[in-house]
């Protein structure tokens, strides 16, 4: 043993010999290749160890020798490549094991889901199903997470008979992958008649259903469960935080859930933190955020990317651009959501330079390359601070130097862009130049530019566009047509929009704003007193 390593010699020295695969004083007896058992437990400590490559040269030195190995060290090889991070290699492994036993294909084809290759994974099931072997409950259960990653409703109804016919109804874990399969596939009914059926229903399931309801909307169903629990754990909290968490109408009930659960003592996890963090932002509730902010420095997951992003963008949407940056500056590593957050803080307060300057740096920073969120957010710093010049050449670079092809949002940036500055017929051009149809966001913005202006002409142009691509009969369209009429004293106009709006059943959104008192989070329309 060195610094913790086997020292591995050559293969070909043990024929015949009293070499070892050990240091001479852990020898008790000579080893041959035929002792598959020592050299399988020798796998298996590179296996468990912090460096499972060094445990590589074995298979290469087997390969050398011109060796067959067994079905159990083929396992621990195909289980060692997998665990370094070589899925090639341990596929080659795997098609070289003349019958593939039912543990091989449980690892490789888990193997291929952890890399995201979802399609492969299932390539590999259905060979299994030819095989011969049956499949375990392990295996079943991947295959419901293939048919909600993949979507694929046929595949998890596949499973749930063969659940039936094997009688796994008393599989916890298996159940809860049935559940959340039917979720993920958009049938919440489906997974309510298999949690209905449970002659015991375990957390596990339960959570699973709340993680559906709550997804789907349906917040009273969701509420039912978890309230009916004897039992809670932070998993089940964590679903319904996130749940309320994601919509500005139910954001407050995600604090009320979480203030429960601390009161519980449950210990908040970095997915906890992250969704209650997301709802501050949501609520504006810089006060508890700031609390939230401590409580995450206090546990230790400060330095996780996700918890320093999530309050990056908390601080920028409740207007402390300067608290975000502060701890934008001192998370210890960033990644590409970390930096884009900051850009679109800056850019939504108000100081596009600064945005502008960051997306620069992040530019020269080559660990990290900017994704579409990013260049969105860079083009709308652009149109807020009227730089053409500057927001074209962020345009062209997008595929010029990282091969994003522009999405219609990226479009309608520029042409907002192009409009804001003046630049209406430049505008209408660059829509025209748009290599498929223009969506509707496009023409709204030109819509808004126009009003801006007072240019009627090219604002019917853009209204005829939204209304025909509008399929919600969005209210913003016919307000910007009604106000660029109202604006240039077009009354006949006006009246005309409105009257439209009544037919076509469209109401102007009331817009609702939140203060926080004594009582806690108060919403309010205008008018309305608290």
């Amino acid at each position: 043993m060195k610094n913790g390593r086997l020292l591995v010699r050559p293969l070909s020295s043990l024929i015949g010999s009293n070499s070892s695969l050990f240091p001479q004083k852990h020898i008790h007896h000579p080893i041959s290749l035929q002792n598959s058992t020592f050299l399988a437990s020798i796998l298996q400590h590179y296996i468990n160890s912090s460096s499972p490559s060094h445990g590589q040269t074995i298979h290469a030195q087997i390969l050398k020798a011109g060796l067959r190995p067994n079905t159990n060290v083929s396992i621990k090889l195909l289980i060692l490549h997998l665990k370094c991070g070589s899925l090639a290699n341990a596929r080659n492994m795997f098609d070289g094991m003349p019958g593939p036993t039912l543990s091989a294909y449980n690892f490789i084809i888990t193997g291929y889901f952890k890399k995201g290759l979802a399609k492969e994974s299932l390539e590999l099931v259905r060979k299994l199903a030819f095989s011969g072997e049956k499949p375990d409950g392990f295996i079943l259960s991947m295959v419901l997470k293939l048919s909600a990653t993949l979507v694929l409703l046929n595949l998890a109804r596949q499973v749930h008979a063969q659940i039936i016919k094997l009688i796994c109804q008393s599989d916890d874990v298996l159940i809860a992958a049935l559940i959340d399969s039917y979720v993920k596939n958009g049938k919440v009914g489906y997974a309510r008649g298999v949690f209905d059926a449970l002659s015991e229903r375990k957390l596990v399931c339960s959570t699973a259903l709340i993680v559906g309801y709550m997804d789907e909307g349906s917040f009273r169903k969701a509420e039912e469960i978890f309230d009916s629990l004897r039992e809670k754990d932070t998993v089940v909290f964590n679903a319904m935080i996130e749940g309320y968490s994601k919509t500005l109408d139910t954001a407050e009930n995600s604090l009320e859930v979480y203030k429960t659960m601390q009161q519980l003592s449950f210990q908040p996890t970095i997915s906890t933190l992250v969704s209650i963090i997301g709802a501050c932002s949501l609520l504006s509730a810089l006060e508890f955020g700031r609390q939230v902010h401590c409580q995450v420095i206090k546990i230790g997951l400060f330095s996780h990317v996700k918890s320093g992003s999530a309050l990056i963008d908390m601080y920028s949407k409740c207007g402390r651009v300067e608290d975000a940056r502060d701890a934008f500056d001192h998370m210890p590593e960033k990644n590409v959501f970390s930096w884009t957050s900051m850009i679109d803080g800056y850019g939504k307060n108000g100081i596009p330079c600064k945005a502008l300057e960051l997306f620069y740096d992040m530019r020269r920073t080559y660990s990290v390359k900017p994704n579409y969120a990013t260049f969105l957010s860079a083009l709308s710093a652009c149109g807020h601070a009227g730089l053409v010049s500057s927001g074209q050449d962020i345009f062209e670079s997008m595929e010029r130097d990282y091969s994003l092809k522009p999405r219609m949002e990226h479009y309608a940036c520029m042409v907002d862009l192009l409009g804001r500055s003046g630049n209406l017929r430049e505008a209408y051009n660059f829509i025209k130049r748009i290599p498929e149809r223009p969506s509707s966001d496009v023409w709204a913005a030109l819509l808004g530019a126009s009003r801006l202006h007072g240019n009627l002409d090219m604002a019917d142009i853009a209204a005829k566009e939204v209304f025909e691509l509008s399929k919600d009969w969005r209210p913003g369209a016919y307000v910007a047509l009604s106000n660029t009429f109202a604006a240039a004293g077009k009354w006949e106009g006006v009246c005309q929009v409105r009257e439209l709006m009544k037919e076509r059943g469209v109401s102007k959104d009331t817009g609702r704003s939140w203060v926080g008192t004594d009582k806690g989070l108060c919403g309010f329309h205008v008018g309305e007193l608290i």
